[in-house]
């Protein structure tokens, strides 16, 4: 068994995880685990980028799948269902390979969790109930009564987090904000994560590498998969699931809000920010192995992943 308890392969949207993933594993014994929000829910696989049956064949993969979109998935589930599979894995003597861009999850996991309220479906209907009646700019404005930190960073039509946050206002009596730096009693921190993350010396590069995705997936079959999803039972465009990038912009299409023509340069512009925000994650741990995701200069970006992972696992 490896030294080292367990190796996280991050990096923004689009950086070539998944190959280098998959590299990995045909090098070393390892099984992945996802860390990624979206690939969990099933039914979202063009517009995730979930890997696909073929890759799947290659390496066994944990995490995705494993909700309905009507069935939100929490940052301290994932950090639940993780410590236990590295343990699963571990003893199976293998590597556990953490791979995603959910650097919430990667952050909860290493750092431990804020001992927030967990979810309240009967006070998440009630809000919801008041925000049809009232406007979330109006549920935003009675947050910032409450809790004007948490108010102060969030837009006043950001309907999930303000309603997450008033939720927790309204379960325990205490603002959001407050439980930030508290003593972490949900999870403690799971030390020992070796982090290795794909980022480019030269952002054009991956802004041409989200354009250029996202039309695959568009030619694949995008929206007919948000189409597919809207006919479902309890699927609406409020769930954290129908939030997701891409889809956001697909469902918005179909409803007319934005026009078909729009589709594109809007998904792209937001796959952009979601990059842009991991990446100011990523520069907020110093101690992560960097390789650049666009290297030209003596071997290309996989190779040079399953080097730096060779030296951590040592040639087996």
């Amino acid at each position: 068994m490896p030294d080292i308890p367990y190796l996280a392969l991050t990096g923004p949207t689009a950086s070539g995880k998944t190959a280098a993933a998959l590299a990995i594993a045909r090098q070393h014994p390892v099984e992945i685990v996802s860390v990624d929000s979206a690939q969990v829910y099933r039914g979202m696989d063009i517009g995730t980028a979930k890997p696909t049956a073929e890759e799947r064949a290659l390496v066994v993969h944990h995490l995705l799948d494993i909700r309905d979109p009507t069935d939100p998935y929490s940052a301290a589930e994932f950090v639940a269902d993780a410590r236990r599979l590295i343990a699963d894995i571990r003893q199976r003597n293998k590597l556990p390979l953490l791979v995603g861009g959910t650097m919430l999850y990667l952050k909860a996991l290493r750092d431990g969790l804020d001992d927030i309220p967990s979810a309240d479906p009967a006070l998440r209907t009630r809000i919801q109930a008041q925000a049809a009646d009232l406007g979330w700019p109006a549920l935003h404005a009675e947050l910032a009564r409450v809790d004007p930190v948490t108010a102060a960073r969030l837009a006043p039509n950001d309907s999930q987090r303000i309603g997450r946050a008033l939720e927790v206002y309204q379960a325990s009596g205490r603002p959001l904000s407050s439980f930030h730096g508290q003593s972490k009693q949900d999870a403690q921190p799971l030390p020992g994560m070796v982090l290795v993350s794909l980022e480019p010396r030269n952002r054009e590069w991956l802004h041409h590498r989200i354009a250029q995705r996202f039309d695959q997936m568009l030619a694949g079959g995008l929206l007919e998969e948000v189409q597919a999803l809207r006919s479902c039972s309890g699927i609406h465009a409020d769930l954290p699931a129908m939030r997701c990038v891409g889809y956001r912009q697909a469902w918005q299409a179909l409803d007319g809000a934005i026009p078909m023509a729009a589709l594109r340069d809007q998904g792209i512009h937001a796959t952009r920010q979601l990059a842009k925000r991991q990446l100011t994650w990523l520069r907020s741990w110093p101690d992560r192995h960097v390789v650049a995701c666009d290297a030209d200069d003596g071997g290309d970006a996989v190779e040079r992943v399953c080097a730096l992972a060779g030296r951590f696992l040592g040639e087996r």
